[in-house]
């Protein structure tokens, strides 16, 4: 499975973004294709997954302002989001997951490269 994320920058609080995911590969394996961020200093956080069926799952920091979509045959995956805090500041990494839950971190196994999201006035 290859991944490529892209859409980073940087933007004011209240602004939005929309990062863009292109996944090649094996992919009929995968139960969960997600948005995953790191914060400088803290642990790496799943904040949006969206299933092979379509069935889209969001934390709880993020439900409201952040959506999950992808094209029908999974090959692109996008997160958009909206009214950005700077608590949303972080690398974001798309990533794969063959594991039952979507939001638990340790079933993503497959990373793409990371896109920065600065959230600063």
């Amino acid at each position: 499975v290859q991944l490529q994320a892209f859409g980073g920058g940087l933007v004011q609080p209240g602004g939005s973004l929309r990062l863009s995911c292109a996944a090649s590969g094996t992919l009929f394996s995968i139960t969960y294709i997600g948005w995953v961020r790191q914060a400088p200093g803290k642990q790496r956080e799943v904040v949006a997954a969206i299933s092979i069926g379509g069935r889209t799952t969001l934390a709880d920091s993020v439900k409201g302002r952040f959506t999950i979509s992808s094209d029908n045959g999974k090959s692109t995956v996008s997160l958009q989001m909206n009214s950005l805090k700077p608590e949303d500041t972080a690398v974001y990494f798309c990533a794969t997951s063959n594991g039952r839950s979507p939001l638990f971190i340790g079933g993503y196994d497959y990373w793409g490269q990371g896109t920065q999201v600065t959230v600063s006035s």
